[in-house]
């Protein structure tokens, strides 16, 4: 999964992504540590907050939905 690398471009912090999705930083640090996997309602949320697809967030898209 490409959270990490998106939230670092974006320099933002696992706070913020957290609250935007409605989850604890932990649980966010265990998304992108690969210790647990989003639902897919999540992976939603986490997509339309990066402005990028759910295909490009897991890696199956090799560019994000803007940049198309």
């Amino acid at each position: 999964m490409r959270l990490k690398e998106l939230r670092k471009q974006r320099r933002d912090t696992l706070q913020n992504v957290a609250d935007a999705i409605g989850v604890s930083n932990g649980t966010v640090a265990n998304y992108e540590n690969e210790k647990r996997e989003p639902n897919i309602a999540t992976l939603i949320k986490l997509a339309d907050y990066f402005d990028v697809s759910v295909d490009y967030l897991i890696g199956h898209e090799k560019t994000p939905n803007h940049l198309q």
